[in-house]
């Protein structure tokens, strides 16, 4: 489907892709790479972790939207001498606020979210992306954190047509409690396997809608170009807004 057909009417399609520092399965650092694979993706939000930008290579975002309609918000959560590492949001869509969280554990590497309302054809929807820790009680209560967020975020901006939580989750169990905890606030989503590229088994990368009817498809996007730009697939979703209209 084309990016025009997926931005008229009724579609809205998301991506979550972690880029790995734009580093391939070969070793090689090729931010070419990954953005061909945005551009394959052309997603109308597209969450991306292990964004890697250093000092004296500072245009990589600049570098991932030119030529094409999107503009980005840059989280880092991780300040080095040579740069800084984080999450990072692209979008086609119009932007109505945005709003940094650190879910940090002490003693753990640091962590963070957005929470940004974004509009589709003048309607409002919240969307959540973030990057989880690697430890498991560290991951539940980023889970718990973050799922407060979304309860007071959506009392504070009302309107919201949906809500979206998406990202690197880093959950290798299906039924881990994170999962379990989010599961209860939205509908359960298809997870598709997106780690690691050569032989794809944990689906580390989600993505969930509430209401969950809205979502009809997710998919990892399996191809010689993914398999190469990064060590996880990214994670597509397609949201069906007919009912909203």
């Amino acid at each position: 489907m084309a990016h025009g057909e997926q931005s008229s009417g009724r579609r809205i399609v998301l991506s979550s892709y972690n880029i790995h520092r734009c580093y391939g399965r070969d070793g090689e650092h090729r931010p070419d790479r990954v953005r061909d694979v945005l551009r394959q993706i052309d997603a109308d939000v597209m969450a991306l972790q292990e964004v890697e930008t250093l000092n004296d290579q500072p245009g990589l975002l600049d570098y991932l939207c030119e030529d094409r309609p999107w503009q980005y918000i840059h989280g880092p959560t991780l300040e080095r001498d040579d740069g800084n590492y984080g999450n990072a949001i692209l979008t086609s869509l119009p932007i109505e606020s945005i709003r940094r969280i650190d879910i940090s554990q002490d003693r753990r590497e640091p962590r963070g979210a957005f929470h940004v309302r974004l509009s589709h054809q003048d309607q409002p929807f919240d969307l959540m992306a973030t990057h989880l820790g690697l430890r498991s009680a560290e991951r539940r209560a980023q889970v718990k954190h973050l799922l407060g967020e979304i309860q007071q975020g959506t009392a504070r901006l009302n309107g919201s047509m949906f809500t979206v939580l998406m990202g690197d989750m880093n959950e290798w169990f299906m039924f881990g409690q994170p999962i379990r905890y989010i599961n209860r606030r939205f509908k359960p989503s298809p997870a598709p396997a997106t780690f690691p590229v050569r032989f794809p088994l944990f689906a580390l990368d989600r993505i969930w809608v509430d209401p969950g009817e809205i979502l009809v498809n997710v998919k990892a996007i399996n191809n010689p170009l993914t398999r190469k730009a990064s060590d996880h697939l990214p994670l597509v979703a397609e949201l069906d807004l007919g009912g909203f209209q």
